[in-house]
């Protein structure tokens, strides 16, 4: 017995130091490197925080940019998908009245053109990402809103465009809080 106690009482003793201690202390190091020292990617304006990169808000106003609805309505303590399925009448409703909402603000949209992304919640409800196309047909509503060319704005959207890290992981993606922000320094 005494043969096998020592032997897995010493291994123990070594896995609890690696797991609980090396290891934590090596992701804590790493997160260093991340933008944001590790607590989140803030973004300024004029000094003031007026978000986080990672984190989805809300924007309903015409002159904004949408990004994809939340169901949690963007409560970073509370992230969560809505949990319904694609049959559930509660849901489609929710679907179709987004669909609505977004034909109302945006007239010169199709409804085959809406991309998902805009009137389905993220699993998280916190997405703050859209693709490229996503951004694009929404362009015609904000340069009407703003009094600016749709050429201004779409070239902004070109200019937000984040590729896939090293060119092969994960789709295209625009960063709506980012863009709105760079939407409002545009004269």
């Amino acid at each position: 017995m005494k043969k096998y106690l020592l032997p897995s009482l010493k291994l123990t003793l070594v896995l609890i130091i690696i797991c609980s201690v090396l290891y934590p202390l090596f992701i804590a190091a790493v997160s260093k490197l991340a933008p944001g020292g590790g607590k989140g990617e803030t973004l300024k304006v004029n000094g003031k925080v007026v978000g986080y990169a990672n984190i989805g808000q809300k924007f309903t106003a015409d002159k904004y940019f949408w990004t994809r609805p939340s169901a949690v309505d963007y409560n970073a303590a509370g992230s969560a998908g809505s949990n319904m399925g694609p049959t559930n009448a509660e849901y489609l409703k929710q679907v179709q009245d987004r669909i609505d909402t977004f034909l109302v603000h945006n007239p010169s949209v199709k409804k085959e053109d809406i991309p998902a992304e805009l009137v389905t919640a993220s699993g998280s409800g916190l997405d703050p990402n859209v693709s490229p196309h996503g951004a694009y047909v929404q362009v015609a509503r904000i340069a009407k809103a703003r009094n600016i060319s749709s050429e201004k704005v779409k070239a902004l959207v070109v200019q937000q465009v984040q590729k896939p890290l090293l060119g092969l992981f994960g789709p295209e993606k625009v960063n709506i809080l980012k863009l709105n922000i760079e939407l409002d320094q545009l004269k």
